[in-house]
């Protein structure tokens, strides 16, 4: 599909959109309510525009369904924020990308962001907009970095990779603009395991995580997955596809570097936002990593967003409820890292 046919497409989302009220819920459908929570009347209309588009999620290759996420994205993601500038880099062998809130001085706290997509799709353009949402609206710089994909690079690859963009960002702290002690890891879905692995294994202090419906445990199935494996954009079949990809062997798959909740002691890992989607087949286990994070002593936010499903954070140009959920996250990610920097001066001072 071409990028005029794309906007063409994202144009029409935004027009549903801006539908009365009633006529929304026409083209929604039926109230839906599993669980004990209504999925949210946005959520519901966003699914249903999808499946009548025909703009569904392929799981046959990998290059289909890289594809369809970069198409996604364009639909939801919605025009490129402003006020933030974008600095193109090389770390490594992959690329990644600085976004910089106009007019922000030098020595800023940095979000490090790991795109998400199952370890197989993702990439700089898909996650653009969130990470010019969340730099803009943190007052700090984000760090977008690619890492190579499975199935052409499967585990351990994509958690080395992201070890390595922290590593980058302490040696080059002062060419970023970056405070190298208030360094944030952030992520959604699978670049949320890669920010929890790359915090739990870091030579170095990480001062937040930032954390949007993550995996953190491929060896099990927990409830909501039967209940919401079919039907809400992550689907069971997706899952076990993604995990395929990347992790074909069952050994694997217990590796605390893919299974973070298996690891034996997490009692390490700094001042921890989580958020869920109701309607997500992986609310369960992220829920449980926070439970497992409180037990172990390190300070936790959970915040389940019910009404709203997997992939929510990218949904910033259709519907108010997507970007509430993202702003609170923001506001976590502000509040956590000036925390950092008080508990800084005070033993600087000390």
């Amino acid at each position: 599909m071409s990028n005029f046919q794309a906007g063409l497409l994202a144009g029409a989302l935004r027009f549903a959109f801006g539908l009365p009220g009633p006529v929304r819920r026409l083209i929604a459908g039926t109230p839906i309510r599993l669980d004990g929570q209504d999925l949210h009347p946005e959520a519901q209309l966003l699914l249903r525009l999808q499946q009548l588009s025909g703009t569904g999620w392929r799981t046959r290759t990998a290059s289909e369904s890289r594809l369809d996420l970069e198409l996604s994205s364009k639909l939801v993601s919605g025009p490129a924020i402003t006020g933030v500038g974008a600095r193109e880099l090389t770390i490594g062998e992959f690329a990644g990308r600085l976004y910089t809130p106009a007019g922000l001085a030098p020595g800023s706290a940095l979000l490090i962001f790991y795109h998400g997509g199952g370890w197989v799709t993702g990439s700089l353009e898909s996650h653009d907009n969130l990470c010019r949402f969340l730099a803009r609206e943190a007052g700090v710089r984000v760090l977008a970095a690619d890492y190579r994909l499975a199935p052409e690079y499967p585990f351990p690859a994509a958690a080395d990779d992201a070890a390595e963009v922290l590593r980058y960002a302490v040696a080059k702290a002062e060419d970023l603009g970056v405070d190298p002690r208030r360094i944030a890891l952030g992520g959604d879905s699978a670049g949320g395991n890669l920010a929890a692995v790359t915090a739990h294994a870091a030579e170095v202090d990480v001062a937040f995580l930032l954390l949007f419906y993550p995996g953190v445990d491929a060896s099990v199935r927990r409830r909501s997955r039967e209940i919401f494996g079919n039907g809400f954009f992550l689907t069971d079949e997706k899952m076990d596809w993604f995990l395929d990809q990347y992790a074909a062997g069952g050994e694997a798959r217990n590796d605390p570097r893919l299974s973070i909740m298996l690891a034996e002691d997490l009692s390490g890992l700094p001042p921890t936002y989580i958020a869920t989607a109701g309607y997500d087949p992986l609310r369960d286990e992220g829920e449980a990593f926070a439970e497992r994070l409180a037990a172990e002593g390190v300070p936790v936010v959970l915040r389940r967003h019910e009404g709203l499903f997997h992939g929510f954070a990218n949904v910033l140009g259709v519907g108010g409820i997507f970007r509430e959920a993202v702003s609170e996250a923001v506001g976590a990610l502000r509040t956590g890292l000036a925390l950092a920097n008080s508990a800084q001066d005070v033993t600087e001072t000390a």
